[in-house]
């Protein structure tokens, strides 16, 4: 199975891609592009994986992926059901500097939206003024055609480059371009996590989904994500037990079995340091 790289199709004439979804679930492989995308999911919840990022998305958020960041919106279960009506739909711009040649990218003019670029390479989720700001011009460029088009694109540009209402998601600038037999590799070890995050997982277990020794596995993901499998199991886990604050009426105890965590002092922990408040202030 080909995880990555993902092809966005696009011709010589644009500026920039849009595409519209809408469907039963998103796109659930772990995969990766060369442009920069711009995202805003207008209906849908489950988790973001982006790099090294691992939290929830929900209908309204608006993100920023980075050129060859490796990220899925992995959809929550009830996405995945045969009598699920639930839909997923989003808005994405997808662009890059072989849109508009190399050349316009490195006018003098365009030295902030570079830079701006250049960090945009760890991800971005876009808050506040500006998420609204941005969102109304997404919907305005999907019907405008010719000059007004490109004009509302800078636009959208311009806000992004100069804003400070951002959340940066990864830690680490994914710039590594993975091919199709390490994608799957890393997509195989993310659906491994996500399917079974649940209950006790031991190292052995996922490092032969991996088709790797525990010690080989253990040196192979913290290079890649820059972080151990244990603390990326953590979050996994986190993002599941805010989903559950957030839908189910459970005691915080519940909340943390069913996250598969197996104490509650840890569980506590654990969740204050990936989200910075703990489970019973967390829908404050």
């Amino acid at each position: 199975m080909k995880v990555v790289p993902f092809q966005v199709p696009h011709t010589t004439k644009e500026a920039f891609r849009i595409q519209l979804d809408r469907m039963p679930n998103f796109y659930d492989k772990l995969h990766q592009h060369n442009e920069i995308q711009i995202m805003w999911i207008e209906k849908s919840q489950g988790t973001l994986v982006a790099g090294d990022y691992v939290g929830r998305f929900g209908s309204g958020d608006l993100y920023v992926l980075g050129s060859h960041q490796a990220h899925v919106f992995k959809n929550d279960q009830a996405y995945f059901s045969d009598e699920s009506t639930l839909e997923a739909a989003s808005l994405s711009i997808f662009f890059s500097e072989k849109y508009l040649s190399s050349e316009f990218w490195h006018l003098e003019e365009m030295e902030r939206i570079r830079k701006w670029a250049e960090k945009a390479a760890r991800g971005f989720k876009i808050l506040g003024t500006t998420k609204e700001n941005i969102i109304l011009l997404l919907k305005k460029v999907v019907n405008q055609k010719g000059i007004d088009k490109l004009i509302t694109f800078f636009n959208i540009i311009k806000l992004l480059s100069e804003t400070t209402e951002i959340e940066t998601l990864s830690v680490m600038a994914s710039i590594q371009n993975y091919g199709s037999s390490e994608g799957k590799r890393m997509d195989d070890i993310l659906q491994f996590t996500l399917r079974e995050s649940h209950r006790k997982v031991y190292i052995d277990e996922v490092a032969k989904v991996a088709n790797l020794t525990e010690e080989a596995f253990c040196r192979y993901f913290k290079t890649r994500t820059g972080k151990t499998y244990t603390n990326f199991l953590n979050e996994v886990r986190v993002s599941h037990a805010c989903k559950l604050l957030i839908d189910k009426d459970l005691s915080i105890e519940d909340i943390c079995y069913q996250s598969g965590f197996t104490n509650l002092s840890n569980f506590n922990r654990t969740f204050k340091k990936v989200t910075g408040k703990t489970p019973s202030k967390y829908l404050d």
